[in-house]
């Protein structure tokens, strides 16, 4: 009987669990260009080291369809996403007053395929809350995702679309209460000021504060009018460890699931909080940092993970590949399998790589009154809201799949002939011919969700837009698994001098 996509038990709940893995083959060939930090290749170097490890035969491995304009504009202003479509490098010199109007051309340039890049990794953070909406999973994983910087009207920080965002207002559909942690070393903003007059999300951030992009995140930010106490902002300083990070992250985290009582969580698991990080300045290793996922996961409740920011590559895909592992419930190996980016990770070869002994400037007595300041701001928080029962908008329908085909297909086989890669250098510019998957007609699909009570469209478009918000139904991807071809180019480049 095939059991694909049910981990093993692990840990003190020892509940199995359902994996929906999302992945586009082609994501490793966008290039944001020389010099630039942000390197898409981190995924398919993650990729590689799931499937050479043998996570990928463990999991619903999906390859997302991008998200439609309509469906990014249920977040962005419709004019900003008509100038991600249309602007290209070779036009971009024409448009100098929109790239300015929308924070484009610097730590967020103009690169070829850039408006494929993000319905691509919008499409797997929406497809993913989709298979958590309609019980397909316990726990959904797109590691291209997690940009939280993005605005409504403006890109921010290597992020153009905020995919986060997007994903929330899918799970709102169906879970009256969404929570969203974010880890990255970088405040999540983006994601924050979306829902910052909401009370039924919050938003939980652990973020270097002081002199740092982008700057926001004081603890004093506590949310606004209905959302008051329901933005929590947790801000750090240069070097901390695993130990001082959790008695942070547990006892913080342990009183929002109480209090708050979430019926989806989304976390953001940037790994540019790991030491060693050619951005960053903590000092987490991959286990204090992976020891996160474990906590959320123990609450056996959906839980979305998304990827973010992480700009010492090797790392990046070192850490990934280990809290896929802790998703599955599978302790994976510290000796790296050989594969096609196995050189990246000399002199070791190891998953795991030791912290430094850099100082902590975290005393015990700031953490401690961090903790106390924002349990305090918990215990104002007397139960969780309610949602009245108004029509709510549509389901994103599912379209029904072949059981043999999906058994038959989706994972990859490391007895079969398929490459993972082959060895072919990057090219400089990527072209690629965008082929739109054959979408079946939403009406023809009617009624093959699961249909919930209904809730209030929303609590949240105070911030979201002046407009009515666009809740059509975003189609969702049949499971495949296609070979991709590319391998990286490892030139050092210069330190960036933003994140």
């Amino acid at each position: 009987m095939d059991t694909g996509g049910n981990s093993l038990p692990s840990g003190p709940d020892g509940v199995k669990r359902k994996v929906s893995y999302f992945y586009d083959p082609e994501v490793g060939n966008y290039y944001y260009g020389q010099g630039h930090p942000m390197k898409p290749h981190r995924i398919r170097m993650t990729h590689a080291l799931l499937a050479h490890y043998g996570l990928l035969q463990n999991m619903q491995v999906y390859k997302p369809l991008p998200a439609r304009e309509r469906d990014l504009c249920r977040f962005h202003a419709d004019d900003y996403v008509n100038f991600l479509r249309s602007i290209t490098p070779e036009t971009q010199q024409d448009q100098l007053r929109q790239l300015k109007r929308f924070n484009v051309g610097e730590d967020c340039p103009v690169f070829d395929g850039l408006f494929s890049f993000c319905q691509t990794y919008a499409g797997g953070s929406v497809g993913g809350a989709v298979k958590l909406n309609h019980n397909i999973c316990d726990i959904a994983i797109n590691w291209a995702g997690g940009l939280h910087h993005a605005k409504k009207c403006e890109a921010s920080g290597f992020c153009y679309v905020n995919d986060i965002v997007l994903a929330i207002l899918e799970l709102l559909k169906q879970h009256q209460r969404v929570l969203y942690v974010d880890i990255d070393i970088h405040h999540g903003d983006g994601v924050e000021e979306a829902f910052y007059t909401s009370d039924r999300v919050m938003t939980v951030s652990f973020h270097k504060f002081g002199d740092y992009f982008p700057g926001t995140g004081d603890i004093r930010d506590i949310g606004y009018s209905k959302g008051k106490y329901y933005s929590l902002n947790v801000p750090l300083d240069d070097g901390i460890d695993d130990e001082s990070y959790h008695f942070l992250f547990k006892p913080i985290i342990g009183k929002v699931m109480e209090v708050f009582k979430p019926g989806a969580v989304v976390l953001q698991c940037g790994a540019d909080s790991l030491s060693g990080d050619r951005l960053g300045c903590f000092n987490l290793s991959i286990k204090g940092h992976a020891e996160c996922v474990k906590f959320m996961r123990s609450f056996n409740v959906p839980l979305l993970l998304l990827g973010g920011g992480g700009y010492t590559i090797r790392n990046v895909a070192r850490c990934w590949c280990y809290e896929t592992g802790v998703a599955l419930g599978t302790e994976v190996d510290d000796q790296l399998p050989q594969h096609e980016y196995y050189e990246y990770f000399g002199p070791d070869y190891t998953l795991h790589v030791a912290p430094s002994n850099m100082e902590n400037k975290n005393t015990r007595q700031l953490l401690e009154e961090i903790r106390n300041n924002l349990l305090d701001n918990l215990s104002k928080l007397q139960h969780a809201p309610s949602v009245q029962f108004q029509e709510r908008p549509p389901d994103t329908e599912l379209p029904e799949a072949d059981e043999d085909q999906d058994d038959a297909d989706e994972r990859w086989d490391p007895d079969s002939d398929m490459e993972v890669d082959e060895k072919r250098p990057i090219p400089s510019r990527v072209k690629r011919e965008a082929i739109e998957p054959e979408r079946k007609d939403s009406e023809a699909l009617k009624g093959t969700a699961e249909q919930a009570r209904g809730f209030d469209n929303m609590a949240t478009n105070e911030t979201l837009s002046t407009k009515s918000v666009d809740v059509r139904p975003m189609a969702i991807d049949e499971p495949t698994v296609k070979v991709e071809q590319e391998t990286s180019n490892k030139a050092s480049d210069p330190i960036y001098p933003k994140s």
